[in-house]
């Protein structure tokens, strides 16, 4: 038996081939995948910081279509709009775009733009069309932060705007409001930036910015005053009103300016404090440290007299009127007013005028006791304004007034009053009229009637003897007129053209030329020849 293996073939060794590790159908999602991975890094890379903002209402605001724009250039887009979980406002989240996280700080600031009037300027017409966007005023001082509290109106001073903050306190805001302008010699250099009644309730304090260069204008002696609305002043030149523009009389504004004689001091710094005054003239008035309080006791009517009004000596403001009340005194039963009045002895100037004001300031009562007693220094209420009724206390010194001292009276030291010039007067017209009372009116009306009567026979009885004296001269008059003429007639004939008189005058004018014309030959003969008085005179040359 044949083996049957020897009879097959020798068999072929299987070919061992490697297997492939990549397949090319994974290239397709591979560059998917690396695509959509550098899409969500540029995603992500590229995505701003998501932000809030709280608005007291989202009026003219729309989630996805409102933007937010920095200096026209949009930077951030509306998401949503909700209400916060009080109900009281509302929150607006906002999507901002990449690089501008720098500015995201406690110092951003966000309003809503929209058309507004204020401060004599129009902002905001471009969102009639638009529609309103929020505005925003980046800041890179202060902390970061993503949730902001929007404000209401848009602020005056952006960031980075040169210039300086100044604050001032004022008894009350008038007509000012933010964007009031500030002015400098009636050139608009700045705005009030805001307002606030201090914790006190007594005050308000005002910010206001003014602009580079013309913050470098404010320096320590600087004064502002309320410029809204205009001054009039009525003085001898005449009616003057004096306002920094038309703006100020509409919406009000401030001005300052150095006083005068007044040297300008240092510059002010950020956020220095000044009072704001009432008006132009109030700065002109210095600030006098010592005040010296006397009271006026007076028994008769101050209707318009008010605090405030002035005390004067020789027309200069000594004083003001600080307060005054009606009072009972039991023990005499009457009413009187006391005035108390303010004094500021500065205002006087004296020779040794330290010395004098050290008087006035630590012993005061001894320097007026002198006045008082020696030289008769009184007051009295005197009219300040014919057109107001407005009255003022003017300091007299009166020769012959009555004795009296410097009392006092609850603290005070009582000047001695005296009546005023309204009430003289009324005494003066009571003393005329009960003297027109004494007279007699009847009976000096009866004699005045029958003078009238008398004074009329005599007028009748002048009239009658004119009457007689008429028809006895008036033939006579008449005569004498017919010889009056018939003289003159003859005088007429006697002076006529061909009269001898005529003739004769003629003839003896002309015989009186020949005679001068004589005596002025002769006159020059003796001017030219004077030896001829002696010799006579000379012959001509041809004789």
């Amino acid at each position: 038996m044949t083996d049957q293996s020897s009879l097959e073939p020798h068999a072929v060794p299987a070919a061992v081939q490697a297997r492939r590790r990549f397949s090319i159908v994974w290239i397709v999602p591979l560059v998917a995948l690396v695509i959509g991975g550098w899409l969500a890094f540029k995603a992500i890379s590229e995505k701003g910081p998501t932000i809030t903002i709280t608005f007291a209402s989202a009026d003219g605001l729309e989630a996805g279509k409102t933007k937010i724009k920095f200096k026209d250039v949009e930077i951030g887009q509306v998401e949503t709009i909700a209400l916060s979980e009080d109900v009281s406002k509302v929150v607006v989240t906002a999507k901002m775009i990449k690089g501008s996280e720098p500015y995201l700080t406690d110092q951003t600031k966000f309003w809503v733009v929209r058309p507004r009037i204020s401060g004599g300027s129009v902002s905001g017409l471009g969102t009639v069309l638009s529609g309103a966007y929020i505005g925003i005023d980046g800041s890179k001082a202060g902390t970061p932060t993503r949730h902001f509290t929007g404000l209401e109106v848009p602020p005056v001073v952006t960031v980075g705007q040169p210039g300086r903050h100044f604050v001032l306190q004022a008894d009350t805001l008038g007509s000012l409001d933010i964007g009031s302008p500030v002015y400098y010699r009636q050139i608009q250099v700045g705005q009030v930036v805001s307002y606030t009644l201090k914790p006190d309730g007594k005050s308000v304090e005002i910010k206001i910015f003014v602009q580079a260069p013309h913050h470098t204008q404010v320096t320590n002696n600087t004064r502002f005053w309320n410029a809204s609305g205009f001054d009039l002043t009525l003085n001898a030149q005449g009616l003057k009103v004096d306002t920094q523009s038309m703006v100020s009389i509409l919406t009000g504004g401030i001005a300052f300016d150095l006083p005068k004689e007044t040297q300008p001091g240092e510059e002010a710094q950020e956020n220095s404090s000044f009072f704001l005054y009432a008006d132009r003239n109030a700065i002109q008035e210095k600030k006098y440290t010592i005040r010296n309080y006397y009271v006026l006791l007076f028994d008769e009517s101050v209707r318009g007299l008010s605090v405030g009004a002035p005390v004067e000596l020789y027309g200069i403001k000594l004083g003001e009127v600080v307060d005054l009340k009606l009072e009972f005194d039991l023990d005499s039963k009457k009413f009187f007013v006391p005035v108390i009045v303010a004094m500021e002895p500065e205002r006087i100037s004296a020779a040794k005028k330290e010395e004098a004001l050290k008087i006035a300031e630590h012993d005061p009562g001894t320097f007026l006791k002198a006045l008082v007693e020696q030289q008769g220094l009184r007051a009295q209420l005197q009219s300040g304004n014919l057109l107001t009724g407005q009255l003022m206390v003017n300091l007299v010194f009166v020769s012959d007034a009555p004795k009296a001292s410097l009392s006092d009276w609850n603290g005070f030291k009582a000047i001695p009053t005296i009546p005023g010039s309204f009430e003289r007067l009324q005494e003066s017209l009571g003393k005329i009229t009960a003297s027109l009372e004494k007279v007699k009116f009847d009976q000096i009306g009866g004699e005045l009637q029958q003078t009238l009567q008398e004074t009329r026979t005599t007028v009748a009885e002048m009239g009658g003897f004119a009457k007689q004296l008429n028809k006895e001269t008036t033939p006579k008059l008449q005569e004498t007129l017919v010889e009056l003429q018939k003289t003159l007639v003859e005088v007429q004939q006697g002076m006529g053209k061909d009269s001898p008189l005529n003739y004769n005058t003629t003839k003896t004018l002309e015989e009186l030329s020949m005679t001068l014309r004589a005596l002025r030959e002769l006159a020059n003969t003796l001017d030219n020849q004077p030896q001829s008085i002696l010799y006579g005179k000379e012959k001509q040359a041809d004789e």
